[in-house]
């Protein structure tokens, strides 16, 4: 690894920080009382547990909304009395205020298609046009199904025609969502309509389309209950619901998820089987002849395989079998089992992050190295041809298919954001095609770093820093410090408006690529997997150290945030090092780790975590580090904290929020405030109208700035 790699990127404002004024907010003399239980108590191998406060499980009780209507009030009333933060939601909203248009690509009707948002819309709409240069027209709008933006679309499924298009919406922020289908040649929406699906792809075949869903659940118990048995359904146009087929369901293993999918020339129906390992069994039909059997291609779920193409009888496989960082290979349909499967591309420095068809004779693989993209053209018969020179280090995506020579690909850093760009194949090109512009923010002023530090058993783990250009090292910049190290998920250097305001007023912002991520490959996420997960705490506090021993910053002057895991690793790492950090943000977070596999899809995360249930051993493991079960009650100062939740998140479930807001306000951790916001018709983020978002986010920085001593200047 190199030991340092600089890149200059983003821009400054010239804004200045000053003390905050001392007629702002104080904390809560008294927080609001939440119901308790003393005789909840849980035996884990002979090891008792109290769980006070049990009943904040019960998310409809009249106790808990009590409760929850209660701690809104305090923190509205704290937040409502930084004199900066309409200040602060203004100069969000100008930022997020510039056109956003996403990658487009080509259906087989010719036609290409993107979304796009205006700057400050809810949702994003999609677009259809004739060709590329051609203006776009109004397909899907979004915000037109709902008043408010709480509707989302999800994701969209064109047939292999392209006559008909299918897409899924959610309500609300929660993971339910439904399924339409939308005549593209008429343009009228078909009376199908399917739901209590979740996670789900629309795989067309014929006259219809697989898809995955649950049973309905129990009235009140939506957002709760433990989701089991998903099964595969096969439904067909202009039939109810009612009629659809179960294809394919598992009664012996309820918490499995199942995903169908089909190629492009309808020749295998795929099978992906997971929840029980770090990856995935896979089994195919042979849909050429019908009433072919299902044949078992991968049985374990222990790695990861997918199809990517199919072409006649061969299959093109990416998979981490023999491969931590995954390889290429071919398998044939006849005998698709893996002692069959031919290496195709080996497995290379990088992590095999994306694979594409580019046309009949070449693909384009991306690869992760140092969690920065690297893409390259590769014939089928496994030679490389050529890097694709990208615009710098950054993420790219790519759209491309098998009919047409076409390449657009998108590429942002963490102070530019998405450009999109056109590649000629054969001369290696790109030329751009669109590049937003922001208010009053020149990226030229800001530059990125990549460094890489030690981590408590000396492992070197990767960061970047950005901030403006000619920054002092003095131990006195404010500095935002996020992570996430866990499932596989790389922090790649992206963009958010939402964190210019914090660059342009001096603000230094840091993500650490931790262990437990999938910047390294399976290795590395299996080096922040059960019982390795203090790895991942360890190094987000080496993070925080390095910074400080570097003269980056100082624990006065040190937030951390991070959402879902990261929400897990802000509050574990608060609860070990309450003295390294001014500020913390839990967003979205599991802080009780002895109940998390009871609730919706918490049983998924087992491969990741271990479960109280599974041996003694990861009972304590899991006890030792649940921020929920070891908050300081000694006095120990703890930085403000403002954890944030929402009372639709059906994925990381609100209770593990309540459970631990609740006892953090009663323990005795010092004077910094310990509130919690919890938004009302929003979910765990994914499709949050971006009015509720740009709310959310002004008071977590108004939060942020005031509890770090700076009044931003603009």
């Amino acid at each position: 690894m190199n030991s340092k790699i600089l890149f200059t990127t983003t821009a400054m404002l010239g804004l200045s920080m000053a003390a905050c004024t001392s007629h702002g907010p104080k904390a809560p003399a008294e927080y609001p009382s939440a119901p308790t239980d003393s005789t909840a108590v849980d035996e884990y191998f002979g090891h008792k547990v109290t769980d006070l406060y049990r009943p904040l499980e019960n998310d409809t009780a009249t106790a808990t909304l009590q409760w929850v209507k209660a701690e809104n009030a305090v923190t509205d009333a704290y937040l409502s009395a930084i004199p900066f933060r309409d200040k602060v939601r203004r100069r969000l909203s100008a930022l997020a205020d510039y056109r956003k248009t996403g990658l487009p690509w080509r259906e087989k009707n010719g036609k290409y298609y993107y979304f796009a948002n205006d700057g400050l819309q809810n949702q994003s709409v999609l677009y259809e046009k004739d060709s590329i240069e051609a203006d776009g027209r109004v397909l899907l709008d979004p915000n037109t199904l709902s008043d408010n933006g709480t509707v989302a679309l999800g994701d969209i499924f064109f047939d292999p025609t392209a006559r008909y298009m299918a897409y899924t919406v959610n309500r609300n922020g929660s993971d339910w969502s439904e399924i339409y289908v939308l005549d593209l040649k008429s343009g009228t929406l078909l009376e199908d309509h399917i739901e209590w699906t979740k996670f789900t792809n629309v795989a067309w075949h014929g006259d219809g389309f697989y898809y995955s869903a649950y049973e309905r659940p129990a009235e009140g118990k939506e957002f709760s209950n433990a989701n089991e048995y998903q099964r595969i359904y096969f439904h067909r146009l202009g039939t109810p619901q009612s009629a659809d087929a179960i294809v394919y369901e598992d009664l012996k293993h309820p918490l499995y998820f199942h995903t169908a999918l089909v190629d492009d020339d309808q020749t295998v129906l795929m099978l992906y089987i997971a929840g029980n390992g770090a990856g995935n069994a896979l089994k195919i039909k042979d849909l050429r002849k019908p009433g072919s059997p299902w044949v078992t291609m991968e049985p374990t779920q222990d790695e990861s395989v997918s199809i990517f193409d199919v072409e006649g009888d061969t299959l093109y496989i990416e998979t981490s079998w023999g491969a931590p960082r995954t390889r290429i290979m071919t398998a044939d349909i006849r005998k698709p089992q893996r002692e069959h499967w031919k290496e195709l591309v080996a497995e290379q420095e990088g992590v095999l992050v994306g694979t594409g068809e580019l046309s009949s004779d070449r693909f384009i693989f991306t690869y992760e190295k140092d969690a920065v993209n690297h893409a390259y053209i590769y014939r089928r018969d496994g030679t490389q041809v050529r890097e694709i020179e990208l615009p710098g280090l950054g993420s790219a995506a790519f759209s491309s298919c098998r009919d047409t020579p076409e390449v657009f690909y998108s590429f942002a850093s963490f102070t530019s954001p998405s450009t999109i760009y056109s590649y000629d194949a054969d001369s290696g090109l790109s030329t751009e095609l669109s590049a937003p512009e922001l208010a009053g923010f020149n990226p030229d002023d800001y530059e990125t770093s990549q460094v890489f530090y030690p981590s408590a058993d000396g492992t070197m783990i990767p960061m970047f820093i950005t901030h403006r250009k000619g920054i002092e090292l003095n131990g006195k910049n404010p500095t935002l410090l996020y992570g996430y190290g866990g499932f596989n998920v790389s922090l790649n250097p992206g963009f958010n408006a939402m964190r210019l305001i914090w660059l342009e007023n001096g603000g230094i912002y840091v993500s650490a690529n931790l262990r437990g991520g999938g910047e390294y490959g399976e290795e590395w996420h299996r080096a922040g997997m059960q019982m390795n997960k203090l790895n991942v705490f360890n190094d987000f506090i080496a993070a925080a150290e390095w910074l400080i021993a570097n003269g980056y910053t100082s624990p006065e002057h040190l937030a951390i945030m991070g959402g879902s895991n990261g929400g897990l690793l802000v509050g574990a790492t608060v609860n070990m090092r309450p003295d390294l950090f001014s500020v913390a943000i839990p967003q979205v977070g599991v802080m009780d780790m002895m109940r998390y596999h009871l609730f919706t899809i918490g049983w998924n995360w087992a491969p990741d975590y271990g479960t109280s249930a599974d041996s003694p051993e990861m009972a304590e493991y899991l006890l030792k580090y649940s921020p929920l079960h070891n908050i300081s009650d000694n006095g120990t100062p703890y930085p403000a904290i403002l954890v944030t939740t929402a009372d639709h998140d059906d994925r990381v479930v609100p209770a593990h929020s309540f459970k631990y807001a609740a006892a953090l306000q009663a323990a005795d951790t010092g004077k910094a405030p310990k509130l919690i916001r919890i938004d009302s018709d929003a979910g765990h983020g994914g499709g949050k109208p971006m009015g509720k978002y740009l709310d959310e986010m002004a008071d977590t920085y108004s939060f942020i700035f005031y509890n770090l001593g700076i009044e931003p200047s603009k």
